[in-house]
């Protein structure tokens, strides 16, 4: 395979612990090919033994959560064996754990997804969040646990997706100057209001390249610095009016502004 590095991601269960885990350390390497491929359920030696025959032939690095120590360790003894590189995602902190709780693990598979109380609440939260995106409404305002303002472009939109995604009912309000904020932002009962904030240089790009993937000339006012100027001062106003923490999302990605906004509701 046409690849730098190749990961083979095995699961006793649904593999995403060790998917992510192996993406996110394949991020830090853009310049490079690592990818991965992916044998959920795994449970048994006859299927280890195929994916460590395949794994030979691959020169692939073997990443795996398994919870039945007799697999683990067949995996780690069968990698060893062929002389590829393994690791091991699940054998330190089960170890932590039984050192701290003092109680051997039950070595069940991970099977039962239950429809618990907060698989319901993050669906609801989603369903809210999509009804009151960027709208300025009582309602929303009213009933979310979450809001967020700012002028266009500052990622209002995704933010409350992911925060939907969390659990947490989300809306959005934009900041215009030509239209009111409704009284339920301004007076900000619950302090549930998050100001979202850009470098006015980053938002005129974004702008024009919007402006652009729509068709239309980068000299609309929506992209004039002038206007952008405008809104920044109108925004800024109400945010100062209303007293709520700002963050500026100029370096963040969407997850760390999610972290950021919710230190403010959970710190």
């Amino acid at each position: 395979m046409n690849v730098d590095v190749l990961f083979y991601v095995v699961s006793d269960c649904t593999g995403k612990t060790a998917k992510n885990l192996v993406e996110s350390a394949s991020g830090q390497y853009p310049d490079h090919k690592v990818e991965k491929k992916n044998f959920p359920f795994v449970r048994s030696k006859e299927k280890i033994d195929e994916i460590i025959e395949q794994a030979v032939e691959d020169n692939a690095i073997i990443a795996f959560t398994t919870v039945k120590e007799e697999l683990r360790k067949y995996i780690i003894d069968e990698s060893e064996k062929n002389d590829l590189e393994y690791v091991d995602m699940m054998t330190k902190p089960l170890e932590i754990l039984t050192k701290r709780l003092e109680v051997e693990p039950r070595e069940e598979f991970a099977l039962k997804y239950k429809l618990d109380e907060d698989y319901f609440k993050r669906i609801e939260a989603m369903e809210f969040t999509l009804q009151f995106d960027d709208l300025n409404e009582e309602k929303g305002i009213e009933e979310a646990d979450i809001v967020l303002v700012g002028v266009s472009r500052t990622s209002k939109t995704p933010l409350s997706i992911h925060l939907s995604y969390l659990g947490y009912k989300t809306a959005n309000v934009p900041l215009v100057p030509e239209v009111d904020v409704h009284p339920a932002v301004m007076k900000n009962k619950d302090n549930k209001v998050v100001g979202l904030t850009i470098d006015p240089e980053l938002l005129n790009d974004i702008r024009i390249e919007r402006l652009k993937k729509m068709g239309l000339g980068d000299e609309a006012t929506y992209a004039a610095k002038e206007r952008i100027e405008e809104e920044f001062e109108y925004a800024d106003s109400i945010m100062e009016e209303i007293g709520c923490p700002v963050i500026d999302v100029t370096d963040n990605n969407i997850e760390e502004t999610a972290v950021e906004v919710l230190a403010y509701f959970n710190g």
